[in-house]
């Protein structure tokens, strides 16, 4: 038989949902406002106005389990289970790069998704056939003619393959860029349901990341999750999550290698969740499926490492890798965070991965070179901006990697001219239509 609460403990319970309503904790015993303080904070109650109120009452014991869970004065409230900030449609914009110049398949599938927002798409300049784009969306289609007018003859950024997407993020004028590529579906939940990827990449984008602490329920701003037992209450508010990265069924982004080994491997694995990369933690990102607030590291996302060999499929070009281990150290340094996991794409198959292999075989092993350069990179202070940022990696990239090989040379040259392309061309989401 259950024991019913005794008369202290009601009080208590009834204390802390009056405790807006209440001015001096002095008079309580040590040993009930102690209590009191652990069910005001298992309650979500503790905001500033509250924490102060304890500590007004002098307490040592107060004083000692404050600084125990590390909280801060400043935190309000102290356990942050808001939800994401309210955003327009018109904020946000599609880029796809056209590599197929039929896309009428692809536009209609995604058409419930897509028809509320903006599209930007980048045909391949080595496509030659005309695109076939049905109507009913709203969107701009840059072709290779504009991608010269744009940009010129005096740079060394090339927008053809999969880098054609950059020129998307270059001249769009939106905060959210959603960058997908065009042999993506969307993909279905546990349930059956079609994936709302974009509605899950804002969610993602507006919710805040926790980049020093990791949390063991994942993202604590999903349904039914919240910060576990000895997460400290001063980094509960997270910073802003400037980059989403989601993932993919059927074809598994592997390399070449892996991908020879394993020619059926497929990946049906739909894992509900949402992580924060923790600081000063590398990944391999794609562009097959991400997201980023264009305002704060638009301009670290670059196309700049391109292979001697550089091909048309996935396995044969390593540019959006070394592009996200860039924007990775960005961000750390930045103090912003980067989330994976949710949402999936499906990825239709491409490519023959041993045809493959010998091209992005020099890319994997320059990866040996690039992992730890990035690993020990360190920006100083007076880079503020994802701008500076980029330019203190490319002066890196060229004092320690030039030598090795050409192709860092290049790279490192790319990313300056990189940056002196978006400070002219890219502006901001505020920034007039180019």
């Amino acid at each position: 038989m259950r024991t019913p609460p005794c008369l202290l403990s009601l009080t208590l319970d009834s204390a802390v949902l009056n405790l807006s309503n209440i001015t001096d904790l002095s008079p309580l015993p040590d040993h009930i406002l102690i209590e009191l303080f652990l069910r005001t904070l298992r309650a979500g109650k503790l905001t500033e106005r509250v924490l102060k109120l304890f500590i007004a009452t002098g307490k040592d014991e107060v004083f000692s389990l404050i600084q125990a869970l590390n909280i801060q004065v400043t935190v309000n409230p102290v356990l942050p289970t808001s939800k994401c900030l309210p955003i327009k449609d018109d904020e946000i914009d599609i880029v796809i790069g056209a590599l197929n110049f039929d896309l009428t398949s692809f536009m209609n599938v995604w058409r419930p998704i897509f028809s509320r927002f903006h599209l930007t798409i980048v045909k391949d300049p080595d496509l030659k056939e005309e695109l076939k784009i049905p109507e009913g969306f709203n969107l701009d289609v840059y072709k290779e003619p504009d991608i010269d007018r744009v940009v010129g003859t005096s740079t060394s950024i090339i927008f053809s393959g999969y880098a054609c997407r950059y020129f998307g993020y270059l001249v769009s004028r939106k905060k959210y860029i959603i960058s997908m590529d065009d042999d993506c579906l969307p993909a279905k939940d546990n349930k059956g349901f079609l994936v709302d990827a974009v509605a899950q990449h804002i969610t993602n984008l507006t919710t805040p990341a926790t980049p020093f602490f990791f949390n063991t329920l994942y993202d604590h701003f999903t349904e039914g999750a919240d910060f576990v037992r000895g997460y400290p209450f001063s980094l509960r508010n997270g910073v802003t999550c400037a980059l989403s990265c989601g993932l993919w069924h059927n074809l598994a982004d592997f390399d070449a290698p892996t991908q020879a080994l394993k020619p059926e491997e497929r990946n049906s694995l739909y894992v509900d969740a949402v992580l924060t990369v923790p600081a000063r933690t590398l990944m391999p990102i794609s562009g097959i499926n991400i997201a980023f607030n264009r305002d704060l590291v638009g301009p670290a996302l670059l196309p700049c490492f391109r292979l001697a060999t550089e091909g048309k499929f996935r396995w044969e070009t390593m540019e959006d890798i070394w592009s996200g281990m860039c924007v990775k150290v960005i961000c750390d340094h930045l103090g912003l965070g980067v989330k994976t996991g949710l949402p999936y794409v499906w990825r239709n198959d491409r490519g023959d991965a041993i045809a493959s292999l010998r091209k992005e075989w020099e890319g994997v092993k320059m990866m040996e070179e690039a992992v730890p350069f990035f690993q020990s990179v360190r920006l100083p202070q007076e880079a503020t901006t994802a701008e500076d940022c980029v330019i203190e990696v490319a002066n890196a990239v060229k004092e320690k990697l030039g030598s090795k090989d050409p192709v860092f040379a290049h790279t490192a040259k790319a990313m300056l001219d990189w940056v002196k392309l978006w400070k002219s061309v890219g502006g901001s989401s505020s920034s007039p239509g180019a």
